[in-house]
């Protein structure tokens, strides 16, 4: 609980407001909530966190990620008007290397999302192919998304969302 309530405070409000600055609010507030609370199952059943565990939580997490950098893309216009500017990492890549950059942070959580899918695959091939194909899917709507069209995004975001919680569910079943 203790780390569900610092993201929430910690990633907004002051005196931390930490997605005001890039990737500050993905790795002090996001990730570190979403990782433990992707830890909680195992450690509650189990009493302790097996490495699937951590495999499971990670890859979930960067899923999660992936998903808010897009949830961000709507929102860069608002964010850039804010007092204090939102600079979130979506509105810092589309500043830094243009409108077209605004999916680039979504396709590099996917991508470390893979790569820690094939840390699962060492020992759980199945968890680790329904993994990677659950990621595919996810970079290849990303890919493909026009981060001009508002309504497309939003779509891709609601299949995002869904090919999160599939391949979080195709992670529990493969254990």
């Amino acid at each position: 609980m203790v780390v569900g309530v610092w993201a929430a405070a910690s990633y907004s409000l002051p005196p931390f407001q930490f997605s005001y600055t890039p990737l500050a609010g993905e790795w002090l507030s996001l990730f570190p909530s979403i990782f433990v609370l992707g830890l909680a199952g195992p450690w509650l059943i189990l009493g302790t966190v097996p490495e699937w565990g951590y495999q499971n939580a990670a890859v979930n997490a960067l899923l999660c990620l992936a998903w808010v950098m897009v949830h961000h893309i709507p929102d860069q216009k608002a964010d850039r008007r804010a007092s204090p500017v939102k600079n979130t990492t979506v509105v810092w890549s589309v500043s830094r290397f243009g409108p077209a950059a605004a999916k680039v942070p979504a396709l590099i959580y996917l991508m470390l999302a893979a790569g820690c899918a094939l840390w699962i695959g060492g020992d759980r091939m199945w968890a680790a192919a329904g993994a990677l194909i659950f990621i595919g899917l996810s970079l290849l709507l990303v890919w493909k998304m026009n981060v001009h069209d508002i309504q497309q995004v939003t779509q891709h975001e609601k299949w995002l969302l869904l090919l999160a919680m599939a391949a979080a569910v195709w992670l529990g079943l493969f254990i």
